[in-house]
């Protein structure tokens, strides 16, 4: 399938930092590009992985062309100080990948600088599902995700298992990440639990049986190693007075489901409803990554619970319903927010096909056409 990220695009501009969880398609993507043209080197291979990690100067023996790729770079740190020196001398442009970026975020470990951009992939999107593989299963994707082999081949279940367990076995118990992992793996659990909710450090650390600060390192792990990410509140409101706690989301659906143990999907369930905003969330911070906007993501909750689903930049304030018929009634939280500043497009996406702009301001969209729109860059 055709990504919306390109390497060998990425690599014409300048050296670049390719970050994304394990089996959202980096190697894939890497294997596609020309081997005449361009060096790989794949640190998941022991016999490359020992030579260099005894001596990262080695590294300029490898590479015979200008164009290089070092695969998983996070495993070997060191070696960022000779690819700043072969930027420098020989003019080298690297694509360095990694599924996790905590050894490159310690003390001391050498970013260069500004000599190379960073980029992300995620799971497959709407859009390039659409534009490549045929219709879009919006129910299979709500339940297993949009990492690639479990939205496109068979046993998407066995699939999904395997990659937590590959999880925990390979990121975290084979680095030392944790001291027990047995806590963590409980940890896991309940975070998926508390997926797209306010963070919580106390109650997750009750029912993880572990101390509200561990519950903070463990979420700090779950960045690190891109599982998920924090969304922020919009606290600019001035009318009412917004909450400053984030929500955690992870990376992908499917992900969510395999943690709690969950093979169905209700249609009128609650699940049903976190898991069509977990889409667009997904949908959204892929969106704003690959179409390389800046603009803030997050979210807006007040103190007495009025609350917008997703918030883009000063521009834009999304509520979203999984709902097939949606009304006035669904727009209390764009009504709060459309009196603390003036909003270019105030929101509201569900499964209802009937789109309408009403005189507040509110406009009804479905999911759909909020996608083609999303992007095409419109609301941002």
């Amino acid at each position: 399938m055709k990504r919306i990220i390109d390497p060998l695009a990425l690599l014409s501009r300048k050296s670049h930092f390719l970050f994304g969880p394990r089996g959202v398609g980096k190697s894939f993507l890497i294997r596609q590009m020309d081997k005449n043209k361009v060096d790989t080197i794949d640190l998941l291979r022991s016999r490359v992985y020992l030579d260099l990690q005894h001596d990262p100067s080695q590294l300029e023996n490898y590479i015979k062309n200008s164009l290089v790729v070092i695969d998983e770079v996070q495993r070997i740190p060191e070696l960022l100080n000779e690819v700043h020196s072969l930027i420098e001398e020989q003019q080298c442009k690297f694509l360095l990948t990694g599924s996790s970026a905590r050894k490159l975020k310690r003390t001391g470990v050498n970013l260069l600088a500004g000599r190379a951009y960073r980029a992300s992939l995620f799971g497959l999107t709407w859009n390039e599902i659409v534009q490549d593989a045929g219709p879009f299963d919006l129910d299979r994707y709500l339940l297993y995700g949009g990492l690639p082999t479990a939205y496109l081949e068979d046993d998407p279940e066995d699939y999904l298992y395997a990659y937590t367990d590959t999880y925990l076995k390979e990121e975290i118990q084979a680095e030392a990440l944790v001291r027990r992992l047995s806590n963590y793996s409980r940890f896991i659990d309940v975070a998926a639990m508390s997926n797209a909710k306010l963070v919580n450090y106390t109650k997750v650390g009750n029912d993880a049986q572990v101390a509200p600060n561990t519950v903070r390192d463990y979420y700090q792990l779950l960045e690190d190693t891109l599982m998920g990410q924090m969304l922020p509140p919009w606290t600019k409101s001035i009318k009412r007075k917004a909450i400053q706690t984030a929500k955690f989301y992870f990376f992908d659906p499917g992900l969510v489901h395999s943690l709690k143990k969950m093979s169905t999907l209700e249609r009128n369930s609650d699940d049903y409803g976190k898991a069509f905003e977990h889409f667009l969330y997904c949908e959204i911070r892929s969106a704003l990554s690959y179409l390389r906007c800046r603009k803030e993501f997050c979210f807006w909750r007040s103190k007495n619970n009025q609350e917008v689903d997703f918030i883009i930049g000063d521009d834009t304030a999304i509520e979203v319903k999984a709902s097939r018929r949606v009304s006035e009634r669904d727009h209390k939280g764009l009504r709060a927010i459309a009196e603390e500043k003036a909003w270019r497009n105030l929101l509201l996406v569900s499964h209802d096909k009937t789109g309408k702009q009403y005189s507040s301001g509110v406009q009804h969209l479905h999911w759909k056409d909020f996608l083609s729109n999303l992007w095409q860059g419109l609301y941002f």
